[in-house]
């Protein structure tokens, strides 16, 4: 067996991957430790040098990934995902980069990388988007309706929320998210407009209950074909690996004879 070939056996066992998960979660917490002054005025040189072995080790992994898999390792997205993360870790903290270096946080993120419940939900989040775009559409054609709408009816004794069009489309926002809609601006509202309930309720039906739990079954159904496929995919390497055996036994019978 070659050592590349023995290598990435080595990655791909269970163990390896629990291991980089509990460093990324271990350095998650040394990342957070280092926003408190006080923690870093006790010890700060040390978790200095632990988040430095946390870093080091995903170098490692990315360089043995690299070394195992050559140039296929950047035609797997998930891989290229981990590079960019680590190398945007590696940029020196200096001068013009020191907003760079704050994205160490990032690291956090190769968590979704190694634990497959995370990629599942991932995938099927972007498997999602296409759809997702066809809504966000629909739900922009509202909003400028709405906001041309609301800036006539209202702006006139309103201008702090329905002022220009831009003021009236972050107001119906607000509303959509049903973030003190009533009694912040809809019933202050409804003081000089009596009858704007007529308008704001149609709206919220529109937006809140209709346009947005239509993109949360889109992402769901989305979760769901990503998961099938990936049922399907591991129930075809099973029957791949059973033939091959099936195969190297008769083979084996067919000598003897």
């Amino acid at each position: 067996m070659s050592i590349r070939k023995r290598t990435s056996d080595i990655l791909d066992r269970p163990f390896v991957g629990w291991f980089i998960i509990g460093v990324i979660i271990f350095n998650a917490i040394l990342l957070g430790l280092e926003t408190s002054a006080t923690v870093m005025g006790q010890m700060g040189p040390v978790i200095l040098a632990l988040d430095a072995a946390c870093l080091a080790i995903f170098t490692l992994e990315i360089a043995a990934k690299l070394f195992a898999h050559g140039p296929r390792f950047f035609r797997n997205g998930w891989n290229i995902f981990d590079f960019t993360i680590v190398a945007i870790a590696l940029i020196p903290g200096a001068q013009g980069f020191s907003v760079l270096r704050a994205l160490r946080v990032l690291r956090v993120l190769r968590v979704i990388s190694v634990a497959p419940s995370l990629r599942r939900v991932v995938e099927g989040f972007i498997t999602a988007l296409p759809g997702m775009g066809s809504v966000f559409l629909l739900m922009g054609i509202i909003f400028y309706i709405g906001a041309v709408m609301t800036t006539k009816l209202f702006g006139a004794e309103f201008p702090e929320w329905f002022g220009t069009i831009g003021r009236s489309g972050y107001s119906l926002f607000q509303i959509m998210t049903l973030e003190s809609w009533s009694m912040g601006i809809v019933r202050p509202v409804m003081t000089v407009y009596p009858y704007a309930w007529a308008f704001f309720v149609p709206f919220i039906l529109m937006t809140t209950f209709a346009v947005v739990n239509l993109l949360v079954g889109l992402i769901v159904n989305s979760m769901q074909d990503a998961h099938h496929e990936e049922d399907v995919a591991a129930t075809d390497a099973y029957r791949d690996e059973v033939m091959a055996k099936l195969e190297s036994i008769e083979a084996r019978l067919d000598k003897r004879n």
